[in-house]
This record gives C-alpha cells, structure tokens and sequence, in this order.
C-alpha cells in the first residue's frame, strides 16, 4: 500500500519530545523542501499526502530522522523536519503539522530567499504520475499550495506538482483526494514518488533550470 513509510508521520504528533522550537532558518539551511499534506495516520496513502510521501522518501535515501519539532513565531507547533548535507550546503526536509488548507501557517515568518525554496504537493489536474515543475506562477486551485504562497507574500515559489488525477474526475474533489490510490494506481504513484525525490536532490544540487530542463521535457514528450 502506497503511503509515507518509516515510522509514521502520525506518530510525531503525539511522540514525547521536548517542545518545539523556534528556528532562524536564514542562518542555518541553503536549501528548504517543503512537502504538504494532513498529519495523521488516518491520511496515509491518500492523494493528497504525496508531498509528505516525497519527503519521507528523500529522508530515508538521506538517512534522515525527520522527527525535530519547530514552533511558529507565536510558538505554536508548526511542523517536523530534518535536514542533510550535500557538500557544504545544508537541506532541510520539513513538513507542516497543520491541516493542508492551512500550510501557511506552518511558514509564518520564513524569511528565506524563494529560490531557496521548493513546495512539493499533488495535483489533480495532471494524470497521475506527471510531474511539473515551475518557479512561479498561482496555486491552480489547490488550497495548501494558496496558503504557502499568501503567507510567504509572493507567487515566485517554486514547486514540484506530482500528479494524481484520473481521466474523468468526480464531482466531489475533497473526498477524491482524500481517498487512497487504487490497487491499479500503486505501482505508477510509487514510481512517481521516487522520481519527485529524485527531482528535489537534483534541485537542491543544481537549481531549478537544470531539473526543469530534466523532467518537464521528459513529461511532455
């Protein structure tokens, strides 16, 4: 079954950890990866949680323990992340502990350069199994992604759309994404899941251009 693997980001939320903190991602991190999705296990496996699933991909290839809470400036908790080397820059893998229509807030005062940053998220809109990658541009309806981008203040994000769609999709969205992936559909969302992560060690190695040029191309021969 399609899901994040590991230990399980519902567990985060109840782990005995001490509480979270506050970061100043400006003097610690090069490069931020941003995976969206609902936390809880209850969310596991659903079309909507494929930014969490390239997260928890990345980690394991990276030996990452993506188990460190960080608070909001209002010192909510906000989210979990843990971060790898690559040479001497430094990559930090995060994912909000909001609901996904209030991923923003799990960003509130970030204050790192936008092309720093790279949003992951699904999209019904593209067959599933297509990525697309661009540095600028709306949230094309999807509300997670609306809400990162009201709260960092601009559209010049970039972002990893990792598609779920089918060729005719219901009329009831929100519970489409929020329903798990058919048996049939496993082995394309796995396959997927495993070039968004390649696309993201790509991006954080050599900008966003170089993997445009990589995988946009290849999804649109």
């Amino acid at each position: 079954m399609f899901g994040v693997r590991g230990s399980g980001f519902g567990a985060y939320r109840s782990a005995p950890n001490p509480p979270p903190r506050t970061l100043n991602l400006v003097s610690c991190v090069v490069k931020l990866i941003i995976g969206l999705g609902n936390p809880g296990h209850t969310y596991h496996g659903t079309r909507h949680n494929v930014g969490f699933a390239v997260i928890q991909r990345l980690a394991e290839r990276r030996g990452v323990d993506i188990r460190e809470r960080y608070a909001s400036p209002d010192a909510r908790p906000a989210g979990v992340y843990g971060e790898y080397r690559h040479g001497p820059e430094t990559v930090r893998l995060l994912m909000p502990w909001t609901m996904m229509n209030e991923s923003g807030q799990a960003l509130g005062g970030l204050d790192v350069p936008r092309e720093a940053l790279l949003i992951v998220c699904d999209d019904v809109n593209l067959p599933l199994g297509t990525l697309r990658l661009r540095p600028t541009g709306g949230a094309g309806g999807h509300h997670g992604l609306r809400s990162c981008l009201e709260a960092l203040g601009t559209e010049d994000v970039p972002r990893l759309r990792v598609g779920v769609g089918t060729d005719a999709l219901p009329r009831d969205l929100e519970a489409f994404v929020l329903a798990p992936f058919q048996s049939d559909e496993q082995p394309a969302i796995r396959r997927a899941v495993e070039q968004a992560a390649d696309a993201c060690q790509i991006w954080a190695a050599d900008g966003m251009e170089t993997v445009m040029n990589r995988y946009n191309r290849v999804q649109d021969a």
